[in-house]
């Protein structure tokens, strides 16, 4: 008969509780991580939404831009959302650990604090790889199309413009249109009306069906057949009822807006190749973000630490208050650096070391011996 050991020899136990360790908190970090970034990208959209909608209201955007619209915007906002929501999954997760006393357990089995780095780095450096990816290719992408999009938008004229079913200005104040149904690819409308202001007398026109038509200068016309035109106001003498079968009316062209540069589109290669002071503040922002996200993920190890005596939520409301100060002091030194009052190197690096020491103070001071009397306690 053959005989079975009763128990692992001592050196693969290790292998197989630092094993259990890793993943464990791989899985609840990417677990908790995409519960925060979906809450998060939805509050963005919905946001977006609420202002495109309100744009699309006044008459600042076309109803058919509304969707594309808020698909740039909201793909431009993903690396601070991915930040965020790396600080946060971190931050919930060893909260909860030591709320529930798993840090104990950990602590006790020879997993000391700073062993936390590695399985928190081994979720962070892929998350932080995306957020670089994204804020130095993606996000200007995004954003140059949506500028893209919108002055495409801007240029069209005011029937191309038009949306079918409601009334709408002409950019030069002078008409209003309503088409109820509108064929962009025959260049028919249906049920027309237009009130304009012609020679100091305001006119109003219907017509039940109507076309373009482009004239061989260029000028391109709104063709209405079988309508009316009412001129002048009712119960006057000069007030005029006049029935048409054909009436052309010019259609003004788009005055393209004077495009207002956007550095934030600007491609980062671009930003590297014309070096000046704006742009290198915008280049120090791109490459904050992931630098920020790092540092941000470790530094919740030592500020997750929950004391039972006091109340819970103390440590969350203290990590936001950094995580504020952080991203606030990121801005005021791109902000420097733009003016010139700071060097570009000094803006790059400085606020990222300030808060490497901060972050290496608190581990110092969570795995001091005192912390630990306090945590036995």
């Amino acid at each position: 008969m053959t005989d079975y050991p009763q128990s692992l020899p001592q050196k693969s136990k290790k292998p197989l509780v630092h094993g259990i360790f890793y993943w464990s908190l791989v899985r609840e970090f990417a677990s908790t991580g995409l519960l925060v970034s979906s809450v998060l990208l939805g509050i963005v959209v919905f946001t977006q939404l609420i202002r495109l909608l309100g744009e699309s209201v006044s008459g600042v955007l076309a109803v058919d831009g509304v969707v594309a619209m808020l698909g740039f915007t909201s793909f431009s906002y993903l690396p601070v959302l991915l930040s965020i929501s790396l600080f946060l999954s971190v931050l919930l997760t060893l909260s909860r650990s030591y709320r529930d006393s798993e840090m104990v357990v950990w602590f006790t089995s020879g997993i000391g604090l700073t062993r936390w780095i590695r399985p928190v780095l081994g979720y962070a450096i892929p998350i932080t790889l995306v957020i670089a990816l994204f804020s130095l290719l993606l996000s200007p992408w995004a954003l140059n199309k949506a500028d893209e999009f919108k002055r495409r938008l801007d240029s069209r004229d005011d029937v191309s413009a038009a949306t079918p079913g409601a009334f709408r200005e002409s950019k030069q104040s002078d008409r209003v249109f309503f088409l109820e149904d509108v064929d962009p690819q025959k260049k028919r409308v249906g049920n027309i009306f237009v009130q304009s202001m012609q020679n100091g007398r305001e006119g109003t026109m219907v017509a039940k069906e109507g076309y373009q038509e482009t004239a061989p200068n260029g000028d391109r016309f709104l063709v209405m057949l079988n309508g009316t035109r009412y001129e002048g106001i009712p119960g006057q003498a000069d007030f005029k009822v006049v029935e048409f079968e054909r009436y052309a009316m010019r259609i003004e062209p788009a005055e393209l807006r004077q495009e207002v540069p956007n550095l934030k589109a600007y491609p980062t290669m671009y930003l590297l190749q014309n070096p000046t002071s704006w742009n290198m503040s915008e280049l120090e922002w791109r490459i904050g973000l992931p630098l920020s996200a790092l540092i941000l993920s470790l530094l919740a190890i030592p500020l997750s630490y929950v004391n039972p005596r006091a109340g819970r939520s103390l440590n969350l409301i203290s990590a936001m208050v950094i995580y504020m100060f952080y991203n606030n002091m990121i801005s005021v030194t791109n902000s420097w650096v733009g003016r010139g009052n700071i060097s570009v190197a000094t803006g790059m690096l400085g606020i990222h070391m300030l808060m490497f020491m901060v972050m290496l103070i608190f581990f110092y001071h969570r795995s001091s011996p005192s912390s630990w009397r306090r945590l036995r306690r």
